[in-house]
């Protein structure tokens, strides 16, 4: 899987990937709730493997033209906080869909920059499953899950108690996800994937 992944080609600039968002299918009112979620919690697994902050996403939106959606940090506190899973009630509560496909190729942009991270922890995910390990006795993934799991503790509520064990499986699950969005057409996998996962709900 990661040859393939690998030897691919990509050439799309960052405006026809955004025109090739524009002609994937749009959510629904009902999808949107769980479209704002999934979105801050790729970032979320972006930043604690990378160790990325704001600066590199406000970057990423300079370098893919979309400075006039996502301008500040400000701004992309807000996209972020329209998660309706994070604690605090500051910032505004919307996202339309323009914010979520600039947040979608921000995350793939993101992600490709750092595709060797992600695939070398991809690889040793599938090594230890092999070996019937558990991630956790590898540095980078061990590293990586303790972040996930501190983090998600610390700006998501808790009114619904989420075990470690689950936010293990979601931290390893997102992982994945990354190695798939950082490959050429990531953005079109991501997108199609957040409608796809919130019709399911």
């Amino acid at each position: 899987m990661l040859k393939v992944m690998h030897s691919a080609a990509d050439s799309a600039t960052p405006n026809s990937q955004w025109e090739e968002l524009t002609k994937l299918p749009n959510p629904n009112v009902v999808q949107w709730e769980n479209i704002k979620t999934q979105l801050d919690l790729v970032l979320m697994a972006l930043e604690t493997l990378t160790g990325i902050g704001s600066e590199a996403m406000l970057s990423a939106a300079l370098d893919l033209n979309l400075e006039s959606r996502v301008p500040d940090r400000v701004a992309l506190w807000r996209l972020r906080q329209s998660n309706p899973i994070r604690k605090g009630q500051g910032g505004r509560k919307k996202l339309d869909v323009e914010e979520a496909r600039s947040l979608v190729l921000i995350i793939c942009h993101l992600a490709k920059q750092h595709q060797e991270l992600i695939r070398r922890a991809v690889g040793l995910l599938e090594q230890m499953a092999a070996k019937n390990r558990e991630p956790h006795q590898v540095a980078l993934l061990g590293d990586y899950i303790d972040a996930f799991c501190n983090v998600y503790q610390e700006r998501m509520e808790e009114d619904e108690q989420i075990s470690t064990d689950l936010l293990t499986n979601l931290a390893l699950k997102l992982l994945i996800d990354l190695l798939f969005y950082s490959a050429p057409g990531g953005h079109r996998r991501l997108w199609l994937a957040l409608i796809d996962r919130s019709a399911k709900i």
